[in-house]
């Protein structure tokens, strides 16, 4: 293979995005063969601005077999990633899902495990690990360079989203149609961020607030709490109903600290391990000698571009995978266990097999309502770094 013919499925606001940079000829060894989507509206914006010799189709099993293209983007909503990305695998096609995996860990199980049958390349549109910053912070931890892991904070609370914003589709903040509100949709890269670089959980207690801010069926604020196996614990904050919000995660060791806000990146590092400290000072009330840099990081890196760059090399050059699509059920699981125990009020252990999460999900599908005042044209609907 010299170039990788991509199709991309959903041209809505992601897919757009996608379809722009690939079309341009920004990513080396890549060229957009085949766009697809289920709305007229859509189709005319591809044939009006996307390169003449793009297919346009408004069937996804059309654009599978067309034999036009060697990968697959797949930017539709959340429950139709992993059953068209089944479909992409079985008809021999590499794929590249956009974010979150999917709704519920069990469909996501089916996922891979087709995935791995076919032998192809499997990706997720998980852009924020292009962060120089989240990346360094990844470093630090994993090289052991805090010390013993006590702590993770983030609060991620600068998702603020209008009632408008939740009018703009009828699938959106729907338990039918999106399956999830600021976890499922704004959150999967934090949530994915959180356990790269700080590790998965084995323990969640969570409380989620449905329709607290908007009229909307699904979760716009979320307080979670976790237990790590070596006894570390984390906080997780977020909500689409605060304003002014906030973007703040802490990482604390036993060797320091580190604070990523603001843009900026600031290390906190300990002259002696706390707790050598703690037991071997004669001072009641001391702390141990430190000090405080920022740690240089430039740009938020190559965010959507990178990714797809990374999985053209990674199928031209055998570049490994910085976002492979079986590292997404990681994410989706922590998403899960908030909500579950939540309608469970109770604490949900990890790893889950999710079938008590996808009954009670199965319960909220059959009682969803139907959208009124639907607005399908929203301005400004791309957000910060894609997030939808």
């Amino acid at each position: 293979m010299e170039q990788v013919r991509y199709g991309i499925i959903g041209i809505g606001n992601m897919g757009t995005g996608h379809a722009n940079y690939l079309s341009a000829g920004k990513i080396e060894g890549a060229v957009l063969t085949a766009v697809c989507d289920i709305r007229k509206q859509r189709l005319d914006w591809a044939e009006e601005t996307l390169p003449k010799d793009v297919a346009i189709y408004d069937d996804y099993k059309k654009l599978l077999t067309s034999g036009l293209c060697d990968a697959v983007i797949i930017a539709t909503p959340h429950y139709l990633h992993p059953v068209i990305g089944m479909e992409a695998f079985e008809a021999g096609l590499h794929v590249l899902s956009e974010k979150p995996i999917g709704v519920y860990t069990k469909k996501i199980v089916e996922f891979m495990e087709a995935a791995k049958k076919s032998g192809k390349a499997f990706g997720i549109m998980y852009n924020q690990r292009t962060n120089p910053h989240y990346q360094k912070m990844r470093e630090m931890v994993q090289s052991g360079e805090l010390g013993e892991l006590k702590r993770c904070v983030w609060i991620i609370t600068d998702w603020y989203r209008s009632q408008a914003y939740y009018n703009s589709g009828g699938w959106r903040a729907t338990w039918s149609g999106e399956g999830g509100g600021v976890l499922l949709n704004q959150c999967p890269h934090n949530l994915d961020l959180w356990q790269w670089i700080f590790g998965m959980p084995n323990k969640i207690r969570a409380y989620c607030a449905f329709g607290k801010y908007h009229d909307i069926e699904v979760d716009d604020d979320v307080t979670a709490y976790a237990e790590y196996p070596n006894g570390a614990t984390g906080v997780f904050i977020t909500t689409t109903g605060e304003a002014p919000g906030t973007n703040r995660l802490e990482i604390s060791g036993s060797k320091g600290k580190l604070v990523y806000e603001a843009g900026k990146l600031m290390y906190t590092k300990l002259d002696v391990d706390e707790r050598e400290f703690c037991y071997s000072t004669t001072q009641g009330f001391g702390l141990p000698p430190m000090s405080t840099t920022q740690i240089e990081c430039e740009g938020h890196g190559k965010q959507h571009e990178g990714i797809t760059q990374n999985f053209t090399n990674h199928l031209l050059h055998g570049e490994p995978l910085l976002a492979p699509g079986y590292e997404g059920i990681n994410g989706l699981s922590l998403s899960n266990a908030m909500m579950l125990s939540t309608w469970k009020d109770k604490t949900v252990e990890l790893p889950n097999d999710g079938e008590e999460f996808w009954e009670e999900l199965q319960k909220r599908i059959a009682s969803s309502r139907s959208k009124e005042n639907v607005v399908e044209a929203v301005a400004d609907l791309s957000g910060t770094y894609g997030n939808k």
